[in-house]
């Protein structure tokens, strides 16, 4: 099995955990923190993926990182387990499982805005309207993104479907149909 299917598969459990003990809160809390201590540190993903280091150590550094934040008993027990079958080489992954699974559960979309300026409240507004509209999702959280070689317009990417308005992206369709016109003939 897949280290991905695998991490989804101990996440969803992990969820439905959450859901009995009334602490699905809590623990994306919890998982939320990892994610952004594993995205932002660089170290933290080799160290739990080093097979050299042993499992005792990689759990006492989890317990070191909620140390002063605190974790919910749920949380930590998980990494008890986690470590104890030697799975916590895909704990960022499970991480992101769980935060994709938390948003599914509490019908948040996630929406990412590439444009070549910062965006005010108004069209920030009007964005996640469309986007809740399309998605029927009850919240929206718009991840923004500026890029100026965009020219002009805007990219929006929601799950895996991706609306480039951008003029960067129009001329290169046009490019390609140039370059690749059927009516003439090629030498």
């Amino acid at each position: 099995m897949s280290n991905e299917r695998v991490a989804y598969a101990y996440a969803k459990s992990l969820m439905e955990l959450a859901k009995e003990r009334g602490q699905v809160e809590e623990v994306y809390q919890d998982f939320l923190h990892l994610k952004a201590m594993s995205d932002s540190n660089r170290d933290l993903k080799l160290v739990m993926r080093n097979p050299i280091i042993s499992s005792e150590k990689k759990l006492n550094i989890l317990k070191a990182l909620y140390k002063k934040r605190g974790a919910t008993e749920a949380t930590m027990k998980f990494y008890e387990i986690i470590c104890r079958k030697g799975r916590e080489n895909i704990l960022t992954e499970m991480a992101k499982y769980f935060v994709k699974l938390y948003q599914v559960e509490k019908s948040i979309q996630v929406a990412e805005l590439t444009t070549t300026f910062p965006i005010d409240e108004k069209l920030r507004k009007e964005f996640k309207a469309v986007i809740a509209k399309i998605s029927n999702a009850k919240e929206v959280q718009l991840v923004e993104k500026v890029n100026p070689e965009l020219i002009g317009g805007y990219i929006l990417t929601v799950n895996d479907k991706q609306l480039d308005e951008s003029l960067s992206g129009k001329l290169k369709k046009l490019k390609s149909q140039i370059t690749h016109n059927q009516y003439v003939k090629q030498f």
